[in-house]
């Protein structure tokens, strides 16, 4: 029961980081406000490793820290940030509601515990259905720029899948806030250089309210907090299970819309939740409560 306590906690954090992010590169250059997320975020864990004396990964460890940093938070990042400028929220949340798909290929030539199955992968497909029909009025693509930015988000969601595969096969033994310290030194740095090349100096941009929440939130609750636990759930399950977490994502988003802000909720949209929650509760039913 705690881990599933656990994996809906962390669908809530994930599932607010996009209205954030669409907050922030509406007023912030997109690259930098990305590399200021995570050095923000490095700030807080190395005070966190410091006062827990938490030991730092061992030589042989980094070059998959370093590898699955630049894939989690270098260039999923990028591509992210990047394509949201030019694709609609809803067409973001469906791209990202792949993740899982890729995540199943990848375990399945990188996991022994993980195989692929047609079985598992309609399973996803009925979810990913379910957040296609949610976000059917915003799906539109305009132009060569929607069409790039597109094929951008779609690569990050790529990247993350391959990340996480790749932590659970030789990060497991490791404390999350080590691999995230390690993971965020190895992204940040070349985030901030190609941002203070390219966007010029932070200290010029117009730090509006909103953008400074937004990027304290992403900072603290979409940095911090939720890879943390996502790196306690993928030592407890498997990599395509946490990664599930994209397909509930956008439909919690439309209920604290609903709850929140008084968003009409459509018919379309509970037949769309309703594929969804069905393909969560078919992956997540078998071996959840066990160790993958």
């Amino acid at each position: 029961m705690r881990l599933l306590v656990v994996w809906w906690v962390t669908c809530l954090i994930w599932s607010s980081v996009w209205l954030f992010i669409k907050i922030g590169v509406t007023e912030l250059p997109p690259i930098s406000f990305a590399g200021i997320r995570l050095l923000i975020a490095l700030a807080v864990l190395i005070s966190v490793l410091v006062i827990r004396r938490i030991p730092l990964p061992a030589r042989r460890d980094w070059p998959m820290i370093a590898a699955t940093g630049w894939l989690l938070l270098g260039l999923n990042y990028a591509c992210t940030y990047w394509g949201a400028q030019y694709v609609s929220s809803g067409l973001i949340a469906v791209l990202q509601a792949a993740t899982p798909a890729f995540g199943l290929c990848f375990g399945h030539y990188l996991l022994r515990d993980e195989p692929f199955s047609f079985q598992k992968l309609a399973v996803l497909l009925l979810g990913i259905a379910g957040v296609a029909i949610i976000c059917a009025d915003r799906l539109q693509v305009s132009g060569y720029a929607g069409l790039a930015g597109a094929m951008a988000v779609a690569s990050g969601g790529t990247c993350v899948a391959l990340g996480y595969v790749l932590v659970k096969r030789r990060g497991s033994h490791l404390d999350p806030a080590a691999i995230m310290t390690g993971q965020m030194a190895c992204a940040v740095m070349p985030l901030m250089a190609y941002g203070l090349l390219h966007d010029g100096n932070p200290l010029a941009f117009r730090w509006s309210p909103r953008a400074l929440s937004a990027l304290l939130y992403l900072a603290l609750a979409g940095s911090v907090a939720a890879f943390w636990l996502n790196y306690w759930l993928l030592k407890r399950m498997g990599a395509t299970k946490v990664l599930a977490m994209a397909l509930i994502e956008p439909l919690i988003a439309l209920l604290l819309g609903a709850v929140v802000l008084h968003e009409t909720v459509t018919p379309m949209a509970g037949v769309g939740g309703a594929c969804i929650l069905a393909s969560i509760w078919l992956l997540l039913r078998h071996g959840t409560l066990q160790p993958a």
